[in-house]
């Protein structure tokens, strides 16, 4: 007995997402960093509501948000962790500090945002009517052939529901920043900028991970 314990090889389990469902998790959590990629995209506009609440005054406001941005890179930058998503975050605020200076309005200080989000809602749409929709690519990039699981009906059905559900983040965001943005209200942008911001993203997160895992969806596309 004990010769042909030694004798066997103990069985490991697969490494990696076996299905679909699981793949797609992974890709979502790591395309949004995670926790900390999501306190880094709520900092900023949490420092120029409460900036702006206090002062009223752009330039103090914009320069409390890129203030704590790069205290938060900084802190990445000491726990050796990845810094992509703090410097994106840098970038975005950045660029709207810019637009803002040029115009002189500090309700530009989220025009870039909002078109950023009908622009993704414009290509997430057009994604889905055209049966590729995104999240497909993110199946896709870990195959041996990119386009292969549009042959299969079930996972362009899951990835058409994941597609439409961030869809829906993008056209909520412009749906309610926009008008505001029309009527020059800039706190109600701030505070609608935190609020659809992590928020929403934890919602959709918690959406999309109902609708995960109740599929079992092979990784192994035809």
């Amino acid at each position: 007995m004990a010769d042909a314990a030694a004798g066997s090889t103990p069985s490991t389990a697969p490494e990696g997402p076996q299905t679909v469902e699981e793949l797609v998790r992974l890709r979502l959590s790591t395309a949004l960093g995670g926790w900390r990629g999501l306190l880094d995209s709520a900092v900023a506009p949490l420092a120029f509501l409460i900036a702006w609440l206090a002062t009223s005054d752009l330039r103090v406001s914009v320069g409390a948000s890129l203030a704590v941005m790069l205290v938060a890179l900084v802190v990445r930058v000491a726990r050796r962790e990845t810094v992509q998503f703090a410097l994106g975050s840098i970038l975005v605020t950045a660029v709207a500090a810019f637009v803002a200076s040029r115009t002189g309005r500090a309700q530009d200080v989220f025009l870039p945002g909002i078109l950023l989000n009908l622009a993704l809602a414009v290509a997430f749409a057009v994604s889905m009517l055209t049966r590729w929709p995104v999240v497909g690519f993110l199946v896709g990039a870990v195959t041996e052939e990119p386009t292969a699981w549009r042959r299969d009906r079930g996972i362009v059905a899951l990835c058409q529901k994941l597609t439409a559900l961030l869809l829906a983040g993008y056209v909520l965001r412009v749906a309610v920043q926009l008008p505001l943005y029309l009527t020059d209200n800039t706190t109600g942008l701030a505070v609608a900028k935190l609020a659809l911001g992590w928020p929403l993203l934890l919602l959709g997160l918690v959406v999309a991970g109902a609708m995960l895992l109740k599929g079992r969806t092979p990784l192994q596309v035809r």
